[in-house]
C-alpha cells in the first residue's frame, strides 16, 4: 500500500535516473511494470539484485517486433504513467511518442528523462552524472585531484534527474485526477518541464 496505490506505471528499462524514478514511485505504492528489451542488461537474472529495480515486476518485450509493439501499446493504453529515458526521438520513431500515446490514453502522464533535454546542442549526446556535475562546477567541491571522492550517481542522475521526474509525475498525477487530462513531464538533470 501507499499514497500511490492503484497507480499503474509502465517503465521502459534504462539506466540510473529512470529506474530510480520508477523505484521511488513503486516505494510509494504505485504498480510499476518494467519493460525489458531482450538484449538489455536488466533482462538478465542479476537485475533482481539491483537496488533500483525493487518493488516491481518486469516483462521482456521485443518492441521492434509487431507483436511486442502491439503488447506495449495495450499496456500504455491502460496505464496512468509511462517512464522512458531514451535519447530524443527514439520513442517517436517507434510510434510511441507523447502525441501517439496521449491520443490513445488522454489521461496518461508521459514521463521522459534525458541528460540534456529534448533539443539543443547536446540533446543527442550521452550524458552521465560525472558530466553534469563537472559542467556545473559541483564536482570541484566533491574532491581534488589528489583526494577524489566518487559521487555514485547521487547528485546529477538520481537527485537531479530521477527525483525531478518522480516529483513531476506525482504532481501531474494529482493534476490529472482533477482535470482528467494527461501531460508530458520532461526532466533532465537540470530542469523539469510540464506540457
Amino acid at each position: 500500500m501507499g499514497p500511490l496505490a492503484g497507480v499503474k506505471v509502465i517503465e521502459m528499462a534504462g539506466l540510473a535516473p529512470g529506474p530510480f524514478c520508477a523505484m521511488m514511485l513503486a516505494d510509494m505504492g504505485a504498480e510499476v511494470l518494467r519493460i525489458d528489451r531482450p538484449d538489455h542488461p536488466a533482462a538478465k537474472s542479476g537485475a533482481k539484485l539491483n537496488l533500483v529495480n525493487r518493488n516491481r515486476r518486469a516483462i521482456t518485450l521485443n518492441i521492434k517486433s509487431k507483436d511486442g509493439l502491439a503488447t506495449l501499446r495495450r499496456l500504455i493504453a491502460s496505464a496512468d504513467a509511462l517512464i522512458e529515458g531514451f535519447r530524443p526521438g527514439v520513442m517517436e520513431r517507434l510510434g510511441l511518442g507523447p502525441d501517439e500515446c496521449l491520443a490513445a490514453n488522454p489521461k496518461l502522464i508521459y514521463g521522459r528523462i534525458t541528460g540534456w533535454g529534448q533539443d539543443g546542442p547536446l540533446a543527442q549526446a550521452a550524458g552521465h552524472d560525472i558530466n553534469y556535475i563537472a559542467l556545473t562546477g559541483a564536482l570541484h567541491s566533491i574532491g581534488t585531484r589528489d583526494d577524489i571522492a566518487i559521487p555514485l550517481n547521487l547528485i546529477g542522475d538520481f537527485a537531479g534527474g530521477g527525483m525531478y521526474l518522480a516529483f513531476g509525475i506525482a504532481c501531474a498525477l494529482f493534476e490529472a485526477a482533477h482535470s482528467g487530462k494527461g501531460q508530458v513531464v520532461d526532466a533532465a538533470w537540470w530542469m523539469v518541464q510540464h506540457r
